[in-house]
């Protein structure tokens, strides 16, 4: 017997039909012996719709009355899988993220969670035997009462957040897809299914483009060491053994893993543009000046690359940040011509971020090289490199993007993982 949070996304609660299945699965850990809690995420579709709604009615509205509306998609989704539940014999009830309470932020929109109280569920399971059927996304701000949400993707979050406060023994998240492959099949279809990935592994493939799991909630399962185990909703409820190991994958920390391979995954985004400003004054403070104001307008800088000229007078600053920012950084950067003194500025927005990701890299040499001139051989030219203690990446053009993820997959074995 052991205490389980289970998370079902958008895609596994999307209508009735697939809500009586998640609480088949459900039914299943409770007549296992678990005590259960289960986050569940708004009903495919619907967060969109309703920040469309709040886009109509104003475009620029209220944050903290979008939260009380976005917030709606959870609660609908976790009174029905209660009902669900209690159909099938089982005692269940919903709660809100503030009847708990998950105490956030009052950044609505993208709070952070600072606290939760778990004591009165922690009560229920002992006493009623009850399964806690709760909405992910969502919180309250203790000072001003008001509902606020965590972010998109935030129900991972919320899951990983209440397994530890909980003191869970493992959080599954169950998903469309049934595990972490050592990249995106859909462009490698050879890709295996990872049965186990370190925490930090974990944190950054998920940063780097994997899809799977939100960064925060890795982050958290991290610091609270809560493992996390990926795995499909869509798998028959009654042909898994709640006592054996099912088809997915387990992140924990890096010494319940096995013997690690060198490379775990890889993983790319094609929303990247990069910038380069050209022929700075090469002096104290250049590199503030450019990367202040834009950490002041939020945004992230990843790749940076600097080349000092031959007479060391002047500088080249190259870097990346999301496409999605392309358009603000360049007004940051321009607005701020004649403070940081550059003479051009150039961009490119059709380029990707590739990235090669393994903690075994820690004790092997040489894995980057090998990266590097596989990639030379078939004529793939590297913009720019970062590296870090397990993962390097290189920015190429996005047009070759599948052929160099495809040549990297079987470059390190993976193909047979």
């Amino acid at each position: 017997m052991g205490r389980l949070v289970m998370k079902f996304g958008g895609t596994s609660v999307a209508n009735i039909e697939r809500i009586q299945n998640v609480a088949r699965h459900v039914k299943r850990e409770v007549d296992a012996g678990h005590e259960v809690a289960v986050v569940v995420s708004a009903m495919s579709g619907k967060t969109n719709e309703l920040v469309a709604w709040c886009t109509e009615a104003s475009p620029l509205h209220d944050a903290r009355e979008y939260d009380a509306v976005v917030a709606s998609g959870e609660q609908v989704t976790s009174g029905l899988l209660a009902i669900a539940l209690q159909s099938l014999g089982i005692q269940a009830r919903s709660w809100q993220g503030w009847q708990i309470p998950i105490l956030t932020s009052d950044a609505h929109a993208s709070a952070r969670i600072v606290g939760i109280d778990g004591s009165e569920i922690i009560k229920r399971f002992s006493e009623r035997k009850e399964v806690a059927v709760i909405a992910g996304f969502q919180g309250i701000h203790a000072e001003t009462g008001r509902i606020t949400t965590l972010g998109r993707g935030g129900s991972d979050t919320s899951a990983v957040a209440i397994a530890a406060a909980l003191k869970a023994d493992r959080c599954d998240i169950y998903t469309d897809v049934d595990g972490v492959y050592t990249t995106d099949p859909r462009v490698v279809p050879k890709a295996k299914r990872l049965d186990k990935v370190s925490f930090e592994e974990m944190l950054e493939l998920a940063s780097l483009g994997a899809k799977v799991l939100q960064v925060r909630s890795v982050e958290l399962g991290m610091v609270h060491n809560m493992p996390i185990f990926v795995r499909s909703s869509f798998d028959k409820p009654e042909d898994i053994d709640p006592h054996g190991t099912p088809p997915g994958t387990l992140i924990s920390s890096e010494e319940n893993s096995m013997e690690n391979h060198v490379v775990t995954g890889i993983a790319f985004s094609k929303d990247e543009a990069q910038i380069s400003v050209r022929r700075i004054e090469d002096k104290p403070g250049v590199a503030a000046s450019i990367f202040g104001p834009l950490a002041d307008a939020n945004i992230n800088v990843d790749m940076i690359v600097q080349n000092v000229s031959e007479d060391g007078k002047t500088t080249d600053l190259t870097f990346t940040v999301p496409a999605a920012d392309f358009a603000r950084a360049k007004q940051t950067i321009t607005s701020a011509q004649d403070k940081i003194g550059y003479a051009r500025f150039d961009s490119e927005t059709d380029v990707a971020k590739v990235s090669v990701i393994g903690s075994g890299m820690r004790s092997h040499a040489g894995v980057a090289a090998q990266a590097f001139a596989a990639l030379a051989a078939r004529n793939i030219n590297i913009r720019a490199i970062t590296t870090s203690e397990i993962k390097f990446s290189v920015l190429i053009d996005a047009a070759y993007t599948e052929l160099a993820v495809r040549t990297l997959h079987t470059l390190y074995g993976l193909d047979q993982v």
